[in-house]
C-alpha cells in the first residue's frame, strides 16, 4: 500500500485507500473518460502523518470536549483541532515523494497550477454524499503552497461541519480516513454539475446545470446556473432554464482564485452552446452505463474541451409520488425558486448572515440565506425547511436537504430581501413557492394534514410504506391500519453505514443488533398496536458493494436485480451471520422492548427449500410462527405464483410486489428508459393482473391474506380498483396517497355491495 499513487492505478474499489474522490477519480480514467492528470496521497500517507505528528490522543480529548447543544463549542474545538494538525510539519520522506509526484505531473518542466482536494473515505458514497465536508484548493502553485494546501486537507476532515455531518450520518470519526488529491489545474470557460437522473422527481432525464468559470462558485451554490433537461431515451434536450450570472470565478494574474465580472451582453445568455450540452450529456449517460447506477457529476470545459473532475453515486432521489404540489392555498406567494428538494413545511423564518451564530436556527425552523455552506450542516438539520436565494438542483443546500428528507427551495434570487425574520411561512419544495403563514397540506409525510369525520371506513385494510423512522410519529397520525412495508435497507443506510459482515468482522455485531433494533422500535413505537410489516433486507450486489466494506464481500453482478439478493443471501455462507443479526434484532424488539405488533416478510424467495432453511434460522433465535407473530412472503417472482399453493404451506401471509413481478413476467428491465417510454412496463397489463388475481384465489382457499406494497396503487387508481374487486385484503401505499385512496376504495367497495 503506496502513500503516493498515481490516479491511473486506481479504481471505484480503492475506497479505503484513497477515498470516494480518488476512486472515481481513478475508475473514470481507467475507463477512458477525458480526466486531467493527478496523484493521489492515499490514507497510508494520512496514517503516517498523524503518526509522527502524535497529535491523535490530543484530537480525541478536543473531540469529547464538545457540547452537542452549542454550535459555538462545536466551532471552537474545530478550530483548535485544525491548528493542531497545521503546524505539524510533513515527515521529509513523505514530502520529497509528494514533490516527485508533483513534477511527474509536468513533464515539460516548471512548476504548473493544481488543484487539491480532500478524498474521505466517507464520501461519495452510495448513501451519504458528505458534500463539501471537507476542503478543496484550487489554483495552487509551488512546492511549499502545495504542501501547505495538502495539510489543511488533513486538517478539513476536523471542520465543524465535517465532526456534525459525520456524527448526523452515524459515521465514527476514527472510522473515517483521508486522501488529498493533487489534480493538473483547469482554467475552465464553462464549467457545471451533471445528475444522470432527475434528484427533484426521479425522472430519467439528465439534469446538467452550466455556468461561467471555475466550478466551485455553483457546487457552493453562490450563483444560480443555467439548467437543462436531457431526455435520455431521444438526447434531446426538452428544457431550459436560463439563469443571470453577473460574475465568475477565475485564475488571477498571482494564480490565485478571484472574481471576475461578466460582460452585460453575456449575463443572461445560455452559457453553452445546444452541441456542447448534448457533448456533456452523453458523457455522463456513458459513465452511468460504466457504474451500472445513476451518478452525480462535475464537469468542465477548457479551450473546447470537456473535462470530467469528479463523479459520485446519487445520494439521495425525489419520487414522482411526491412530485405533485402539495400545498392548498389561494393565499399569496412570497417568492419562488427553484423546488430542489420535494414535501412542505411551515416555520419559523430565520435569516441567516454569514459570521452569524447558527444557533439561532432552532429545531423546526425555516433557513433562509442566500445560499448554504458546507458548514452550515448542524443548523440544516434541524430546521424545518431551507429557502436560499442562489443556487440550483445541485447545489450544495438541494443535495444536504434531500439527504436530510426537508423541504428546499434554491434561486429564488430574494428570499432574504422578501422573507422577514420571525414570520411564519409555509415551503413548499415541490413546486419551488414560499407562502405566507402556515398553511394545510395535502396530506404530506410531512405533516399528513385530514379530518378523521371526512375518513370512511373499508373493508379492505390500508397500509403504509415506511422508508424513514425519523417520520414515524408524523406518518403514524395517518388513517392507515399499520404499515405493510417498512424496509430494513433503510435501516442500514442510516443507522448503520456500512456492510453488515463489516461491521461484524470487526467485532461489532452486538452494535449492528442494537441500532438496527433502535431503528426498528422507533416505528413500533409510533404505530403500536397497529402491525408492522418488516421486509427483511434486500440490498442487491451493486448497492451492498458500494456501502463501507462492502467491496470485500460482494461480487461484480452483469445483472444484480436478478442476483444475489432476498432470501439467497440469507441461507449463504458469506452472509448468514448478517441475517441472524436482523432475526436477532427483530427478536430484542418483540420481547426486550414488548413491540408484539411487529412480523417478517421475507423478499425474494425462489425456492421452498429456501424456505424451510431460513424458517429453521429464524426458529433458532426464537421467532416462531404463532398466532401473534406472522411470516410474509414477497409474491414478485413468476414461481410465487405458479406455486402459491406449495408457498402457502410456509406462510401466513403474501405480500404482492408489483414492481418485480411486472418486470418479471412482462421480462421488462423496470430501470430500462427505452422500455419504459415505450409503455412496455405497467402493472395494469393483463398478465400482470392475471397472475395477481390467480395468488389472490390460491391463497384465500388455503387461509392465507393478501396485501400489495409495490408502487402501482399509489400511482394508478383504476389498478387500485382491480385490486379491490378481486378481493385483496391489504393495500400499502405511499403516505402522500392514503386519504385520497382510502376514499376511492371506500367508493369501489360500495359498488361492489350494489
Amino acid at each position: 500500500m503506496k502513500k503516493i499513487a498515481d490516479v491511473n492505478e486506481l479504481s471505484v474499489n480503492d475506497i479505503p485507500y484513497v477515498g470516494g474522490k480518488g476512486a472515481n477519480l481513478g475508475e473514470l480514467t481507467s475507463a477512458g473518460f477525458p480526466v486531467p492528470g493527478a496523484f493521489v496521497l492515499t490514507t497510508v500517507a494520512y496514517d503516517y502523518f498523524l503518526e509522527k505528528s502524535k497529535v491523535l490522543d490530543k484530537v480525541a480529548k478536543e473531540l469529547e470536549s464538545i457540547d452537542r447543544t452549542s454550535d459555538q463549542s462545536l466551532t471552537e474545538a474545530a478550530g483548535r483541532i485544525r491548528k493542531m494538525i497545521e503546524t505539524v510539519a510533513i515527515p521529509a520522506d513523505l514530502q520529497d515523494e509528494t514533490l516527485k509526484a508533483y513534477k511527474n505531473l509536468f513533464p515539460k518542466g516548471g512548476a504548473g497550477f493544481v488543484a487539491v482536494r480532500s478524498s474521505a473515505t466517507a464520501e461519495d458514497l452510495p448513501d451519504a454524499s458528505f458534500a463539501g465536508q471537507q476542503d478543496t484548493y484550487l489554483n495552487v502553485h509551488g512546492e511549499a503552497d502545495l504542501l501547505d494546501k495538502i495539510r489543511k486537507c488533513w486538517s478539513s476532515l476536523f471542520t465543524a461541519r465535517a465532526i456534525a455531518y459525520r456524527e448526523k450520518q452515524g459515521y465514527a470519526h476514527d472510522d473515517v480516513k483521508l486522501a488529498v488529491v493533487v489534480q493538473k489545474m483547469v482554467n475552465s470557460d464553462v464549467s457545471g454539475i451533471m445528475f444522470t437522473v432527475d434528484p427533484h422527481s426521479g425522472k430519467k432525464n439528465i439534469i446538467i446545470e452550466a455556468g461561467y468559470g471555475l466550478g466551485e462558485a455553483i457546487v457552493g451554490g453562490e450563483v444560480t446556473p443555467d439548467t437543462y433537461t436531457i431526455d435520455k431515451g431521444s438526447m434531446d434536450i426538452s428544457q431550459r432554464r436560463i439563469s443571470t450570472q453577473k460574475w465568475k470565478y477565475i485564475k488571477g494574474k498571482d494564480g490565485s482564485t478571484v472574481k471576475a465580472n461578466i460582460p452585460d451582453a453575456e449575463q443572461k445568455v445560455q452559457k453553452i452552446s445546444d452541441d456542447k450540452i448534448i457533448e456533456v450529456a452523453e458523457l455522463g449517460r456513458q459513465v452511468e452505463i460504466h457504474y451500472e447506477r445513476p451518478m452525480d457529476m462535475e464537469w468542465c470545459l477548457e479551450d473546447g474541451v470537456v473535462y470530467m473532475v469528479q463523479a459520485r453515486p446519487i445520494t439521495a432521489v425525489g419520487s414522482s409520488a411526491e412530485n405533485e404540489t402539495a400545498v392548498v392555498s389561494n393565499e399569496s406567494v412570497l417568492t419562488v425558486g427553484l423546488g430542489a428538494s420535494p414535501g412542505v413545511a411551515s416555520g419559523t423564518v430565520r435569516l441567516y448572515e454569514e459570521g452569524m451564530s447558527l444557533d439561532i436556527v432552532k429545531e423546526g425552523d425555516i433557513l433562509v440565506t442566500s445560499m448554504t455552506m458546507p458548514d452550515m450542516v448542524p443548523a440544516m438539520s434541524r430546521s424545518a425547511a431551507i429557502v436560499t436565494d442562489e443556487g440550483g438542483m445541485t447545489c450544495h443546500a438541494a443535495i444536504i436537504s434531500r439527504e436530510l428528507g426537508v423541504p428546499c427551495v434554491v434561486g429564488t434570487g430574494n428570499a432574504t430581501e422578501l422573507l422577514k425574520g420571525g414570520a411564519i411561512v409555509t415551503v413548499d419544495g415541490t413546486s419551488g413557492k414560499v407562502y405566507a403563514g402556515a398553511l394545510e397540506t395535502a396530506g404530506k409525510e410531512e405533516d399528513p394534514v385530514f379530518d378523521d369525520s371526512e375518513i370512511p371506513a373499508t373493508k379492505t385494510k390500508v397500509l403504509v410504506n415506511m422508508s424513514m423512522p425519523l417520520k414515524a410519529e408524523s406518518v403514524a397520525k395517518l388513517p392507515a391500519d399499520g404499515v405493510g412495508l417498512m424496509r430494513s435497507e433503510f435501516l442500514f443506510t442510516n443507522y448503520i453505514g456500512e456492510h453488515p459482515m463489516h461491521v461484524i468482522k470487526t467485532g461489532r455485531s452486538a452494535e449492528l443488533i442494537d441500532k438496527l433494533a433502535e431503528g426498528i422500535s422507533m416505528v413500533t413505537k409510533a404505530f403500536s398496536p397497529r402491525p408492522i410489516v418488516l421486509r427483511t433486507s434486500d440490498f442487491k450486489t451493486n448497492e451492498y458493494h458500494d456501502m463501507k466494506g462492502g467491496a470485500e464481500y460482494e461480487p461484480h453482478e452483469s445483472n444484480p436485480m436478478i442476483g444475489w439478493r432476498g432470501c439467497s443471501r440469507y441461507v449463504s455462507d458469506n452472509y448468514r451471520e448478517a441475517f441472524i443479526c436482523e432475526l436477532k434484532a427483530i427478536k430484542k424488539v418483540r420481547d426486550e422492548m414488548g413491540y408484539k405488533n411487529l412480523y417478517v416478510m421475507l423478499p425474494f424467495v425462489r425456492t421452498i427449500d429456501e424456505v424451510k432453511q431460513i424458517t429453521a434460522m429464524m426458529e433458532s433465535v426464537g421467532l416462531k410462527r404463532s398466532a401473534d407473530f406472522k411470516l410474509y412472503f414477497m409474491a414478485e417472482l413468476p414461481v410465487n405464483i405458479f406455486m402459491a399453493e406449495e408457498f402457502s404451506q410456509y406462510c401466513d401471509a403474501f405480500s404482492i410486489g408489483s414492481n418485480d413481478l411486472t418486470q418479471l413476467v412482462l421480462g421488462v428491465d423496470r430501470d430500462s428508459d427505452v422500455l419504459g417510454r415505450m409503455g412496455y412496463f405497467d402493472e395494469r397489463n393483463d398478465a400482470v393482473k392475471r397472475a395477481i388475481s390467480h395468488l389472490i384465489k390460491v391463497a384465500h382457499k388455503n387461509g392465507k391474506t393478501v396485501g400489495i406494497c409495490g408502487q402501482g396503487p399509489s400511482v394508478y387508481p383504476e389498478f387500485t380498483e382491480f385490486l379491490v374487486k378481486e378481493g385483496i385484503d391489504t393495500i400499502s401505499l405511499n403516505p402522500d396517497t392514503v386519504v385520497k385512496t382510502k376514499r376511492m376504495i371506500a367508493e369501489v367497495e360500495k359498488k361492489i355491495k350494489k
